[in-house]
């Protein structure tokens, strides 16, 4: 997730890459839209590509994040563990639920981003990101509470084949406090890409993708949220 709640850059700044910004965000939903209807094995081969990506950013980051040679191998094993546990686990999914995790992600990172423009106010971590507000949390939190109910009722059964779920007002608490997991998941992940990449000195994990940083800075909410959908999934069972 790119920290874009707030921005202290000028207009013209902001403004100059945004063509580029445009065509490079175009070409990975593409990429990404055209990956989920392909499905099997095509999905699995993106979701692996991307996996790696992530990877090879988080490493070149640890590198730079510490000189210590223990710290280093410690950060790779367990960043191995976490984005490839992550990739694991994305792959395995029912394809409904690949589409529920990507979308809970995508409007948490919308939602927050009006909340945090419009409202405002309070920094949660300014050392680690400055742009991450309370307001913005707020907003995350609807969105992915709004998108669970989206999906539940509607998307997930139309892949399916199913008709429209039958609304049920008495699940809302439970939505959402699901959003709020997620919200909080994906936030928490982002913040850890952030203290990471201080902790480097870089502004992002990668220049691959032109105006939009590397592939690490687009996957960082969504690892702890496919993470907390596979334990759910699992508890489930």
């Amino acid at each position: 997730m790119a920290d874009a709640e707030t921005s202290t850059a000028s207009p013209v700044r902001k403004n100059a890459d945004l063509p580029v910004r445009v065509v490079s965000a175009v070409v990975m939903i593409a990429l990404a839209v055209g990956a989920l209807v392909a499905g099997a094995p095509w999905l699995g081969w993106f979701i692996l590509a991307v996996t790696l990506a992530t990877m090879v950013e988080f490493v070149l980051l640890m590198v730079k994040a510490t000189p210590s040679v223990a710290f280093r191998l410690a950060g790779i094993l367990g960043g191995a563990i976490y984005i490839g546990l992550a990739g694991y686990m994305l792959a395995r999914f029912p394809l409904p639920l690949v589409v529920g995790v990507i979308g809970a992600v995508v409007f948490v990172d919308s939602f927050a981003y009006f909340f945090g423009r419009t409202l405002g106010g309070p920094k949660i971590a300014p050392s680690i990101s400055p742009s991450k507000t309370w307001a913005g949390l707020l907003g995350g939190i609807v969105g992915a509470t709004i998108w669970i109910a989206v999906w539940s009722y509607f998307v997930a059964p139309a892949m399916r084949g199913d008709a429209a779920a039958a609304i049920d007002v008495t699940r809302f608490g439970q939505m959402l406090g699901l959003g709020a997991l997620t919200a909080v998941a994906a936030q928490a992940g982002d913040f850890f890409e952030s203290w990471l990449k201080r902790k480097a000195g870089v502004k992002d994990s990668s220049k691959l993708i032109p105006g939009h940083g590397g592939v690490f800075d687009r996957t960082d909410g969504m690892i702890p949220v496919v993470l907390l959908a596979g334990v759910l999934l699992g508890a489930a069972q």
